[in-house]
C-alpha cells in the first residue's frame, strides 16, 4: 500500500512539472503564460517560443504521461498500470506548482497510453494527424484523438481502461470548451505548416 501511495504521489508531481513554462524562462526569458492562449500546453509554445521549442515540450510532456507508467511496471504495483499515467495527465492539468492551472493533458495523455499499448497510441495519432490535416485546427485533432482513444477502448474490453479513457477524455473535452466556441464563431486559430 505504501508502495502505491508513493507511485501516486510522484506520477502527480512528475505530471505538474511545467515543461513550457521553464524552457520559455530558463532559454527565452519568456513567461508563455503572458502570451497567445496563455496556456502551458504544446500547442502555445510552438505558437510562441517556435518549433525547437515546441518539438522538445512535446517530448517532454509525451514522457511525463510514458515514465509513471513505466515506472508502475517495474515497481510490479497491485494497481492497473494506466493508472500513474492517468494521474500524471491530471497533474499535467492541475498543477500544484502553477496554482492548478495547467495544460489540457493531450501530449501527457498520450504518452501513458504510448506506454501502456504504442498500438493504441499509433492509432491515436493518426486519428490527430489526419483530423488536423483535414482541418487545420489542433484543438478539434485533440478531441477526435480522446473519442477514438474510447471508442479503442472498447474493443480492448479492459473495464478500468474504458474508463481510464471516459476520465481522459472528458476532462480533454472540458479543458478544449473555450477552443469549440472559437471554431464555432470562427475565431480559432489554424495551423499554417500542413
Amino acid at each position: 500500500m505504501t508502495n502505491i501511495i508513493i507511485l501516486v504521489i510522484i506520477s502527480y508531481l512528475i505530471g505538474a512539472i511545467p515543461f513550457s513554462l521553464l524552457i520559455g524562462k530558463i532559454f527565452y526569458k519568456v513567461d508563455i503564460r503572458e502570451h497567445g492562449s496563455g496556456n502551458v500546453g504544446t500547442t502555445n509554445t510552438f505558437r510562441i517560443l517556435g518549433k525547437k521549442a515546441g518539438i522538445m515540450v512535446l517530448i517532454l510532456d509525451i514522457l511525463k504521461g510514458a515514465l509513471p507508467v513505466y515506472i508502475a511496471m517495474l515497481m510490479a504495483v497491485d494497481m492497473h498500470i494506466f493508472i500513474p499515467g492517468l494521474i500524471s495527465a491530471i497533474g499535467h492539468v492541475y498543477p500544484v506548482f502553477l496554482k492548478f492551472r495547467g495544460g489540457k493533458a493531450v501530449a501527457t495523455g498520450s504518452g501513458a497510453v504510448l506506454a501502456y499499448n504504442p498500438i493504441v497510441f499509433i492509432i491515436l495519432v493518426s486519428a490527430f494527424l489526419i483530423t488536423l490535416k483535414l482541418s487545420k485546427y489542433v484543438s478539434l485533432s485533440s478531441i477526435v484523438a480522446a473519442l477514438t482513444f474510447i471508442g479503442v477502448s472498447l474493443l480492448l474490453q479492459d473495464p478500468l481502461i474504458i474508463a481510464f479513457a471516459v476520465i481522459l477524455g472528458v476532462v480533454i473535452i472540458i479543458r478544449h470548451i473555450s477552443n469549440i466556441k472559437r471554431i464555432m464563431n470562427g475565431t480559432e486559430s489554424r495551423i499554417t505548416f500542413m
